[in-house]
Order: C-alpha cells, then sequence, then structure tokens
C-alpha cells in the first residue's frame, strides 16, 4: 500500500484533522542512511509529521523544515516537506545503539535527549516564519503537541508512531495530527480530550493493519467525521548533479583549482537522500572554463 494522508474536519468544523500512513517514507529513509533501529524511528516520526505539516500549507511553492538540535548521541534530525508532502531528512547519526526504554521501547527520547525544535515555514515572504520550543520528552509527538500550543497557539493531539521488525526493516509507520479550531465548544474539547485518552498508542493501531480513515473514524467518528482529501506522500529528494555543481560554483575560483591541482575527482554527498556525486578533474577544469566564458558568476 502506498503512503498517503487523509485530510479531515469533524464537529461542524470545529476541529481539523490528518493522519497518514509513512511506512515506505520510513523504509525507504532507512535503508539510504542504513539507519539503526532507534535512529529509524526518531527520523521516522519527524518524517511523518514534516509530510502531515506540509500539507497543511497551501503555497505550490512553501516550504516546511523541522529540525531539532540536540545534546543525545543522535546529534540532531532534519526533515524537509512541501505542501504536496513530498518529504526527506536525515539524522546527524545514523547509528546509535541504546537499552529499550523502561516499557520495553525504542528510547527515542534518550536518543534525543535535551534539545531545541525548529518549525521554519518559507512561505515566500521576505524572512520565513520561524517557532522554536524547547524539547519537552523528545519523544517527539509530545514536542510537536508542545509547539502548537505554544508557538501556533492552537490546541492539538500529535500522535506518531514506527514499528521495526526483527530485522530492523520497518513494519508499520504513521501518525495523526488532531486540532481544535478557535471556536471550538467546551463540550467538544472535554469529549474529544476523552476520546484520545482511551486509545492505547497510534502504533497498536497500525500494527493492526487499521488505514488513517479507519484511525480518524474510531478517533472522530461520534464527532461527525468529514474526509475531504486523500493526497499521496512519499519520500523525494530533489538532488541532481547540475545542482550540486552549482554548489561546487559557489565555492569560488581558488579552491576549485586547488582540487584540480590535486588531481583527484572529488565526491559531493546529498545529505538528505545519502547520494554520491563524482566530479572528474576534467568537469572541474570544464566548471572553470564556463566561468571564465561568463556563463556562471565565480567568486575569487
Amino acid at each position: 500500500m502506498n503512503d498517503y494522508i487523509i485530510r479531515a474536519t469533524a464537529a461542524d468544523s470545529q476541529i481539523r484533522a490528518f493522519a497518514c500512513i509513512s511506512t515506505e517514507i520510513v523504509e525507504t529513509a532507512r535503508q539510504a542512511h542504513n539507519t539503526s533501529p532507534v535512529v529509524t524511528a526518531a527520523l521516522g516520526r519527524l518524517l511523518t509529521a514534516g509530510a502531515m505539516m506540509g500539507s497543511m500549507m497551501k503555497g505550490e511553492k512553501d516550504l516546511l523544515t523541522l529540525k531539532i538540535a540536540c545534546s543525545g548521541p543522535i546529534g540532531g534530525l532534519t526533515v524537509t516537506a512541501d505542501s504536496e508532502a513530498n518529504v526527506k531528512g536525515y539524522a546527524n547519526q545514523n547509528v546509535v545503539n541504546l537499552p529499550p526504554s523502561p516499557k520495553g521501547k525504542l528510547d527515542v527520547g534518550k536518543a534525543l535527549d535535551i534539545g531545541v525544535l525548529s518549525v521554519i515555514k518559507d512561505m515566500g515572504l521576505k524572512e520565513p516564519y520561524v517557532g522554536q520550543t524547547d524539547l519537552v520528552t523528545g519523544e517527539i509527538a509530545e514536542d510537536l503537541t508542545y509547539y502548537f500550543a505554544t508557538s501556533e497557539q492552537v490546541p492539538s493531539s500529535v500522535a506518531l508512531g514506527v514499528l521495526m521488525n526483527r530485522d530492523n526493516t520497518v513494519r508499520c509507520a504513521g501518525g495523526f495530527i488532531i486540532q481544535l479550531l478557535p471556536f471550538a465548544e467546551e463540550e467538544v474539547i472535554e469529549k474529544l480530550e476523552k476520546k484520545i485518552g482511551e486509545i492505547t498508542s497510534v502504533t497498536s493501531m497500525l500494527d493492526k493493519g487499521m488505514t488513517p480513515e479507519e484511525i480518524l473514524q474510531e478517533l472522530l467518528g461520534e464527532f461527525g467525521l468529514t474526509i475531504f482529501d486523500k493526497v499521496p506522500t512519499k519520500f523525494t529528494c530533489n538532488c541532481t548533479k547540475e545542482r550540486v555543481e552549482k554548489a561546487i560554483v559557489s565555492i569560488g575560483k581558488k579552491d576549485l583549482q586547488e582540487m584540480i591541482d590535486d588531481g583527484k575527482p572529488i565526491e559531493v554527498n546529498c545529505h538528505f537522500c545519502n547520494t554520491n556525486y563524482e566530479f572528474s578533474v576534467e568537469e572541474l577544469k570544464d566548471i572553470i572554463n564556463r566561468s571564465k566564458s561568463g556563463n556562471e558568476v565565480m567568486s575569487k
């Protein structure tokens, strides 16, 4: 089953909701970065959130970045998504081995530890919107719930889950974001809080094979759920050799000439998808020659 996001409203539009299946996204990231299980879980949760939050954005060129800087062994996480729910991301450290949490689960909170969550929305304005909050638990879902409440003043419930197979492949992944809109009635708020408190975990729902539609029906069915959109989501990186070449141009003629003088090809790695691009000495010379002909701007 391909990954997708469901967008919905409930309680006469007093509630808006998003639910996502992201198993393929997380498995693609795991394969690209060769992550250990706890890193797969952490990155997978942030990728899932990024896909849903990206789909909240309106503009065709809008971009969302979620960054976690932390003191734990994982070092940090970065995820970007566009408004079509194309998402990509990486961890600073791909292999972290920790004992299970007291509940016997992958200890994402310990892998991240103390840190800061940054949400950056580039909507084509002069300056991007930047919201920052401290990590509350390092489990990511609770940290995003806290972010929505404090930075965007939107009461929300965020649940994210990644379940691994014994061979360290991704068994299932997904999550939901449920938000109360400003005009929500007290009765609706209380009823929703009670309902969300009754669910065991989103991971167990996914492991039962529940679809995003079924998850939202379980949570919001009694509120008059209206599903109005279904959007595909996938792990996609837009890096190309041409883009990487532009990055090489930006380092300047002097440094580029030194690389040529070394007489060895260079290799440039894309952090997001772990693709390596090799440039031969001849290609580097060609880049310099084109810059001399005025086709490209190169600093000294």
